[in-house]
């Protein structure tokens, strides 16, 4: 890695651990920063994984105030969360590259289609706030489930996916509803982490440069993030998504 290279991949992960921190989706930065500068999927994918976990601890410590009360439905979901992690982790490890590089075109493609309709699934959210358990029940605890399983996999728009499903079965305010995701993908990325801290191909430069980063994004996002314009920001994720998709596509 040259030192431009260097910076590039930290500016991504400030970016990334901004954006997971405020909405989901940082993946969608640095994955596609790490593949333009040569790096093959699974290494890219991996090394991004591990280098993000800094920026969702720094994320948690900025909602801090916004997780006073969830201790006890955190802890049931963060175990669905840990479990489907590991078994999407697994299978990235077992299932052949050209595998990957199938179905990671198609889960960021379902990515951007998410980020793209979140102000209106918002909206449909807000109309079904009735008739809901404190802990969601077992219905978003198998939803929570299979979300880990993808973000083990390929997590970028796992935190929309997470909002998307903690805004349907539970009773909060957006807020407290973000800083739930952002522990949740922080617990997923951490195990998943750990698995390929072992046994994946790292790249220890990218990896330190996505968490220096992502630690600065990461509690800027949590801090100061509400005030940037949605449409800006998911115009951007749309951008660099695209990218990612054609790199992979075309390699």
């Amino acid at each position: 890695m040259t030192p431009w290279e260097a910076v590039a991949v930290f500016a991504a992960g400030v970016a990334a651990g901004g954006i997971n921190s405020v909405v989901g989706s940082g993946s969608l930065i640095t994955f596609p920063t790490l593949l333009a500068f040569g790096y093959p999927p699974i290494v890219a994918n991996v090394s991004n994984n591990v280098g993000l976990v800094p920026g969702g601890v720094t994320g948690v410590l900025g909602y801090r105030e916004e997780l006073g009360g969830q201790r006890g439905r955190l802890v049931r979901l963060g175990i669905a969360s840990v479990i489907g992690s590991v078994a999407g982790g697994l299978l990235l490890l077992n299932l052949p590259e050209s595998a990957f590089k199938i179905i990671v075109p198609v889960l960021i493609g379902l990515s951007l289609v998410l980020v793209l309709v979140q102000p209106y699934l918002g909206k449909w959210l807000a109309g079904r706030r009735r008739d809901r358990h404190a802990h969601g029940g077992p219905l978003l605890w198998l939803g929570v489930l299979g979300a880990g399983m993808y973000g083990g996999y390929f997590g970028a728009a796992q935190g929309i996916v997470l909002i998307g499903l903690l805004g349907i079965f539970l009773d909060e305010s957006l807020q407290k509803i973000n800083a739930a995701k952002v522990v949740l993908a922080l617990l997923v990325n951490s195990a998943a982490a750990v698995l390929f801290v072992f046994v994946a191909p790292l790249d220890w430069w990218a990896v330190a440069m996505v968490a220096l980063g992502s630690m600065v994004g990461g509690y800027l996002g949590a801090r100061l993030g509400r005030r940037l314009p949605p449409v800006l920001l998911r115009g951007v994720i749309v951008v660099v998504g695209i990218v990612a998709i054609v790199n992979l596509v075309m390699d």
